[in-house]
Parts: structure tokens; C-alpha cells; sequence
């Protein structure tokens, strides 16, 4: 053996790294993620920030995000022709992407 022998603590075993998922295959910590986003999001273009609400929902192995802001605030999150909106969406499938979900949003007024 060489003079540069390793404990067991050094080593790391795989498993033990990996984040613990739901039968869905979805990991907390990758929901509560894309939530954040999505509402950091939302309250930096809307004049009333308090009533933005994001709502998440497992389906299976993917994340759907809901966005609801007032009515008269939809036309800020979905900005000319859809362009903020969509740019939102590509946030957060690359976000989740990240996390290995697929996630998707809604926008509701």
C-alpha cells in the first residue's frame, strides 16, 4: 500500500449523495425551487407583488407550475405578443431540467 492510504471516510458512496425523491420521481427541494423562481419572477413585474401566488403540482415524474396574478397585472407577466411569458416558461424548464423534472407553468390572470 502507498504512503497515501485512505480512511473510509474519505470515500463517499454514491446513493448517499443523490437527493431523496417522491414516488414521482420529483425531489422537494426541485418544486420548492421552481417555486421561488417563479414568484421572484412574477413580484419583480407586477405592481402588487402580495397577490401574486404560485401554486406547484406533481404529476408523475414532471412539475406544474400555476402562476395567478390579479387581472389587471396579466398583461405585465405575459408581456408583448407572449414574449415574457414564454421566456418564464424556458426559466423554468431549464430549472427543472437542472433538478431531472420537467416542469411547465400556467399563467391564470
Amino acid at each position: 500500500m502507498t504512503d497515501t492510504a485512505m480512511d473510509d471516510a474519505d470515500f463517499v458512496d454514491a446513493d448517499d449523495t443523490e437527493p431523496e425523491t417522491d414516488a414521482g420521481g420529483a425531489t422537494d427541494d426541485a418544486r420548492e425551487d421552481l417555486r421561488e423562481l417563479v414568484a421572484y419572477l412574477a413580484t419583480n413585474l407586477v405592481d402588487a407583488p402580495e397577490d401574486v401566488r404560485v401554486s406547484v403540482e406533481r404529476r408523475g415524474s414532471a412539475v406544474h407550475l400555476q402562476l395567478h396574478v390579479p387581472e389587471e397585472e396579466l398583461g405585465k407577466v405575459i408581456g408583448r405578443q407572449g414574449r415574457i411569458a414564454r421566456a418564464m416558461r424556458t426559466a423554468v424548464m431549464i430549472a427543472g431540467a437542472r433538478h431531472d423534472v420537467r416542469a411547465s407553468l400556467d399563467i391564470e390572470g
